[in-house]
């Protein structure tokens, strides 16, 4: 019989969801051992788009810098264009991804780093090899085939591909993070939401120089309203920029009902021709393959000491580039908590808060994504192109809107709505930002009693700062000494975080008495950090004297408004039960 393998962590999957999770635990010493039945990391594009939260999440992690070498700048992102073919009629564009003057300016003041566009096949080596630097174990080609637990951990059995044998590892808890098909999911009998399967769709991956077409309007995205462009797929035929300007994706659709169809070389072509329109430009098709648009979300994360994440958990199309950015968003979420359960720091309750405080996003983004598709019919409905009729009546309609009558200028000022509402799909900068961890269903966030003002406008498109428990910490510039840098770069690094300023000393003394390593801040003139712009002050939401208790994972979880200069011997005598207190409910004590 052969010996069982033991760690603390054991991860099923090493795409953005799996190696981010292992690069987490490893960050924080967490030992752990990631398996994948592939024999390599992705080989195809797939994910792209890297919001700001998420490169938050790398920057706390150490890879921001890595991850920026190799990804396309924003400035080359955001023109999205729609368009009969990249050589035909351009339809109108939409300034997208933050590159809009006024939602560049959000952008700038959110946050201290810049989303990017860094395909999937190159930022999954990024986090795993920083992963393995860190100490995590990875065995490429060792497929999970089951798993059962107990009261002390869990036991996954797993074949090795090369030499065709299973063997056990013995893991206190299992994260499965193998994707849309997740077995551990599944063997873990997590509850689904809405269904697979909802519309067909195929990517083919090619090799073309379009710079005379694409460099003097850079985007990441060009969309096609082309004839057969409203069967199945993500709304309409889509030619995505991998590296500009010679590696590309097409997303192409085809009948769920009538099945996938022949992916040959000459097929792929001939989708890649129609779309690019130009014949004369030499075309080299990588590779194509066929999948389905899912609507699919899980009402639960965990069962017992199993966990899930990425798209095992949540299952949409792309639009609007949500999957690795939630997906990376959701393992550094249960990381930190499962550090401290393992040390005996918190108590196993902790992990309850996974579920309650990521599945509500989950659900969210499935929905969202989804909602997108649905957002482009009306770019074809102003062109008179849902109806069925022939290619040359969709080619008159287009043509149409250039006449100089009352029915053409009607019908040009509907195409431009239509293709402005897309900004709920481009410019979603309140669906990346404005995650709120609610006090009520998340036992890890310490309700201050102050009533939710809601959001003063669209959540999906706008973000809002908040300093209220649940919230991320509100970025803003700072200064110590000769450097400059953000809230966000004080807190993190796997520890607790608090933030004072002047009079909050009572606070300070009391984060030195915890159970929990918790770092002092404190802002304020002539302090270790300074406010030089005012930024901080008018983002706080609580005087000089308060506190804000922030996680690990840069939310956060416990604010008090302090006494004032005049009650600071009050505020010195209960701080520390205050504290303490808080704690013992984050860490699942109570």
């Amino acid at each position: 019989m052969s010996t069982v393998v033991e760690t603390d962590v054991l991860i099923v999957g090493s795409g953005p969801a799996g190696a981010s999770a292992a690069l987490a635990l490893s960050t924080y010493g967490v030992p752990n051992i990631v398996v994948t039945r592939y024999a390599s990391l992705a080989d195809t594009p797939r994910a792209h788009i890297t919001n700001q939260r998420t490169m938050e999440v790398l920057r706390d992690l150490g890879v921001e810098q890595e991850v920026v070498a190799q990804a396309t700048p924003q400035h080359l992102m955001g023109n999205t264009t729609f368009c009969t073919s990249l050589a035909g009629e351009e339809l109108g564009r939409v300034r997208s991804w933050g590159n809009e003057p006024l939602v560049q300016a959000e952008h700038e003041l959110a946050s201290p780093t810049r989303m990017c566009d860094m395909p999937q096949h190159l930022m999954e080596p990024v986090l795993v090899n920083a992963a393995v630097a860190r100490g995590t174990r990875l065995r490429f080609q060792n497929e999970y085939l089951s798993h059962t637990q107990d009261a002390d951990g869990v036991t996954a059995t797993v074949r090795d591909r090369l030499r065709g044998d299973t063997y056990e590892i013995r893991a206190k808890y299992l994260i499965g993070a193998d994707g849309g098909r997740s077995r551990v999911a599944a063997d873990a009998r997590l509850p689904m939401g809405g269904q697979m399967g909802v519309a067909g769709s195929i990517s083919i991956v090619f090799e073309a120089d379009l710079s005379k077409y694409t460099a003097h309007r850079p985007s990441t995205l060009y969309w096609v309203l082309a004839p057969g462009a409203t069967v199945g797929g993500i709304g309409a035929g889509l030619v995505r920029c991998v590296r500009p300007w010679n590696e590309w994706l097409i997303v192409w659709g085809y009948d769920v009902n009538a099945g996938a169809p022949d992916l040959t070389t000459e097929y792929a072509e001939s989708v890649v021709r129609q779309l690019v329109g130009d014949d004369d430009i030499p075309v080299t098709v990588r590779s194509s393959s066929a999948w389905t648009v899912n609507e699919m979300y899980a009402e639960s994360y965990a069962n017992g000491r199993v966990f899930c994440a990425g798209d095992a958990v949540h299952r949409h199309p792309p639009s609007n580039g949500l999957g690795s950015n939630t997906s990376i968003q959701d393992a550094y979420n249960l990381a930190w908590k499962l550090k401290l359960v393992l040390d005996g720091t918190a108590h196993p309750k902790l992990l309850d808060s996974y579920t309650a405080e990521r599945a509500p996003v989950g659900r969210q983004i499935v929905t969202r994504a989804n909602r997108s598709i649905r957002e482009t019919a009306p770019v074809f409905e102003a062109l008179d192109g849902l109806s069925p009729q022939t290619p040359e009546q969709l080619w008159a309609n287009i043509a149409a809107r250039k006449d100089a009558t009352e029915a053409a200028e009607k019908q040009r000022a509907k195409l431009r709505e239509a293709i402005a509402f897309k900004v709920y799909e481009f410019n979603a900068h309140g669906v990346d930002l404005n995650q709120r961890y609610p006090a009520d269903g998340s036992a890890a966030i310490v309700p201050d009693g102050t009533p939710d003002p809601g959001f003063a406008r669209d959540p999906e498109l706008y973000h809002q700062p908040s300093s209220r428990p649940g919230a991320r910490l509100p970025h803003a510039w700072i200064t110590s000494g000769t450097r400059t840098l953000s809230t966000l770069d004080t807190i993190g690094r796997g520890r607790f975080t608090l933030l004072t300023g002047i009079g909050g000393e009572a606070w300070v003394r009391a984060a030195e008495g915890q159970e929990v390593e918790i770092t002092a801040v404190v802002i304020g003139p002539g302090q270790q950090y300074e406010d030089p712009y005012g930024d901080w002050a008018r983002l706080r939401e609580i005087p000089d004297a308060g506190a804000l208790l922030v996680r690990p994972d840069g939310f956060v979880a416990f604010r008090h408004a302090g006494a004032g200069p005049e009650a600071g011997k009050l505020l010195a005598e209960d701080a520390g039960k205050l504290l303490a207190d808080a704690l013992r409910r984050i860490l699942g004590h109570a």
